[in-house]
């Protein structure tokens, strides 16, 4: 079952990869398009590679996307670009929404929190500091907390 896929580059603004992808990958997701990866080459700045079917594919995905400045004319053969790609170690977190975490290093280490929202793409977990009096979503990445109790467990809480 080899699909055919081709390797864009989509040019963008400087140091605004991260959101270019965070839109690409929602367009493509929501219209139901073939791209199959986005990927931030490591030590490149302004470009991004887009895996898709075809160069329309990656253009409609790309399409009105904030920051993004168009798909370069050529499409890019893997072993070109296979230099500047670096394996991610994917580490599995077993970290559900609503666990009870702590924080295990960083400004808040020590600190309990709870667990709101989980990116895997981006390794990213939103978590709100139990102790605080308001409640503050802050962002931090997913080794920095270990899970300390799961919502279903009862365990008598000090009130």
């Amino acid at each position: 079952m080899e699909e055919k896929s081709n390797i864009f580059i989509l040019r963008t603004t400087a140091n605004r990869e991260e959101q270019v992808m965070d839109f690409v990958t929602s367009n493509a997701t929501k219209k139901g398009m073939n791209v199959y990866s986005i990927i931030k080459p490591h030590g490149m700045r302004g470009y991004i590679f887009v895996e898709a079917e075809s160069r329309e594919e990656a253009e409609q995905a790309a399409f009105n996307v904030p920051y993004a400045r168009g798909i370069l004319p050529k499409k890019v053969d893997y072993k070109d670009i296979e230099h500047m790609l670096e394996e991610s170690k994917k580490v599995e977190m077993n970290i559900k929404k609503n666990d009870i975490v702590e924080v295990i290093s960083g400004p808040f280490k020590r600190e309990n929190a709870k667990v709101t929202r989980i990116d895997m793409a981006k390794e990213d977990v939103v978590i709100e500091l139990l102790e605080a009096a308001v409640p503050i979503p802050i962002t931090v990445k997913m080794d920095t907390v270990k899970v300390v109790r799961r919502e279903g467990e009862e365990e008598k809480q000090e009130n």
